[in-house]
């Protein structure tokens, strides 16, 4: 995982430096927004839990349709049923490639490390029951307005079991951003 880790990490680096030139198109900014997430596969639970997540976005420009967004971003995630409702944190870092179709009007998608800060069953820690390390794919839609104001849907589908039985996020992201 610590080598997926840093190959995500040199890709953003890599993808920045071939836009040097242009690095006044280069945006920064701030987004955060609600998650609706459970757990699929052979998981234990599958009731949806509301979260939210937030943190700091950046997209650079490679030509005139396509730009690279890396992010990195703290996200409320879980699933409840039966009973018990289990929340899990986690630290995230989606790499996003954006395709312009209209003006202000993009689709993504794109790889996503994430590092569990603490997960937590009915209030007490269970962190060691679950992996440290996720994994998943982002697919999307947002919308920049002139002013910097952007929004997003996006759905994560986590690639990695999180647990014994084979748990996966999933992991609805509706955000409201701003760039600088």
């Amino acid at each position: 995982m610590k080598k997926l880790l840093l190959t995500f990490i040199l890709a953003a680096f890599g993808v920045a430096n071939v836009n040097a030139q242009d690095k006044q198109d280069i945006q920064f900014g701030i987004k955060g927004g609600l998650n609706f997430s459970s757990l699929y596969g052979e998981a234990e639970y599958f009731e949806t839990v509301t979260s939210f997540n937030f943190g700091f976005i950046a997209e650079i420009p490679i030509n005139g349709k396509f730009s690279f967004q890396p992010e990195l971003l703290y996200s409320g995630q879980g699933s409840s049923g039966g009973g018990n409702t289990l929340d899990l944190s986690y630290l995230n870092l989606p790499l996003i490639g954006k395709y312009y179709v209209a003006k202000g009007f993009s689709l993504e998608a794109g790889p996503q490390i994430g590092y569990l800060s603490s997960a937590k069953l009915n209030g007490s820690s269970v962190t060691s029951n679950y992996e440290r390390m996720e994994v998943g794919v982002n697919v999307g839609v947002g919308y920049k307005l002139d002013n910097g104001i952007n929004f997003g849907v996006r759905y994560n589908f986590g690639l990695t079991n999180i647990n014994d039985f084979n748990g996966r996020n999933g992991v609805l992201q509706f955000s409201v951003g701003y760039f600088f």
